[in-house]
């Protein structure tokens, strides 16, 4: 049995959502606010994170290699397609998500009510159980830009095993 970590990060500026096309999505999930992220895609920072977890562990390279913000293809793309191309490329390479770890760290809106939501999501396009992802949410408790409420980050980590 071989195990391997992987580590995710990523973050994405919040506008006025009247200046952006995009809804907040986190992991899948749309919340209100009236903020959301620039980005090339939908902007889903949970998602992001989580993929560049999974590809690192899996020795796959990172997110911004296999699906460049200068492809039209992946303009406004759905994240949700990007981490399900992603599970196909580990599983692939004979690896399964054992679990995953994320703190999301943005002032506002508090993401409690959302985050069972985005557990369940995130498990359904890992196919692993809700209770394999934990979801933590954390302000930056008014500190430089995400603190502001001008940006959100995401930590993710992961643990894939391969049974070959």
């Amino acid at each position: 049995m071989k195990l391997k970590v992987g580590l995710g990060y990523d973050s994405h500026k919040l506008v006025d959502k009247d200046i952006n096309q995009f809804p907040f999505i986190l992991g899948g999930i749309i919340i209100p606010n009236d903020k959301s992220c620039v980005a090339h895609s939908d902007g889903d920072v949970v998602i992001h994170a989580v993929c560049d977890a999974l590809l690192g562990a899996a020795g796959l390279g990172d997110i911004g290699t296999l699906f460049p913000d200068t492809d039209p293809q992946f303009f406004k793309k759905d994240s949700q397609e990007l981490l399900d191309h992603v599970v196909t490329l580990i599983s692939d390479q004979g690896f399964f998500v054992n679990n995953i770890d994320l703190t999301i760290i943005l002032e506002k809106p508090k993401l409690f009510p959302y985050k069972q939501a985005i557990a369940n999501n995130l498990a359904r396009i890992l196919k692993i159980t809700p209770d394999s992802v934990s979801v933590k949410a954390k302000t930056n408790e008014g500190l430089d830009a995400v603190g502001n409420g001008d940006a959100v980050v995401v930590h993710a980590i992961c643990l894939l095993i391969n049974n070959l």
